[in-house]
């Protein structure tokens, strides 16, 4: 058995909604400086690494996360690493939304006039199949709850597992191998920030 694709996941750098926690799916909102300064830190610490691939969401935060990083040159939009779509729920954060339906949980629930959970999984499994027969390591920049969901279908688990992986912004997680299976080698990487 050949061994998978090494998926480097980077997710984007802060954004005015990332400190207020909204929800931030299809609104198009740019990185906080802030944010900039950790897009360029995860630059450095992805330097020297040769990707075979680099994929980035469409989303200006993501896309201005890979350049500064340095990866402005190579990377390649691919709308299926677009977050998932908040529907009613965008611009929202969580305490607004259970506070009118309680109980409320994304993994389980989903967003009225958005996706599922089981809706981006299908997304993710597209990306996965696009990348894996590259070879060599594979950079897929993006955001938190995407992010989440492609890495437990990496690793061939139910992505409402997902909801147990949080996700800091421009942090860097790795799902590599162990014996020819898939395994998170790295997650939530965020000390080059420091």
């Amino acid at each position: 058995m050949s061994e998978p694709t090494e998926l480097w996941i980077a997710r984007h750098g802060e954004t005015e909604w990332t400190i207020s926690r909204k929800h931030t799916g299809r609104t198009d909102i740019p990185l906080t400086p802030r944010g900039e300064a950790q897009a360029a830190a995860l630059g450095a610490q992805l330097r020297g690494t040769r990707f075979a691939l680099v994929l980035v969401s469409p989303f200006t935060r993501a896309l201005r996360t890979a350049e500064l990083a340095g990866l402005g040159d190579v990377a390649q939009p691919e709308r299926d690493l677009a977050e998932v779509d908040y529907g009613e729920y965008e611009g929202r954060t969580t305490a607004e939304i259970t506070r009118a339906r309680p109980g409320w949980d994304l993994w389980r629930d989903g967003c009225p006039g958005g996706e599922t959970v089981a809706d981006a999984a299908v997304r993710a499994d597209r990306v996965l199949a696009r990348v894996r027969d590259v070879e060599g390591p594979v950079l897929l920049v993006g955001h938190g709850h995407m992010s989440r969901v492609i890495v437990t279908r990496a690793i061939g688990q139910d992505p409402v597992l997902g909801r147990h992986l949080a996700l800091d912004t421009a942090a860097l997680s790795i799902v590599g191998s162990e014996h020819a299976q898939p395994a998170i080698r790295l997650w939530n990487d965020t000390h080059f920030l420091r």
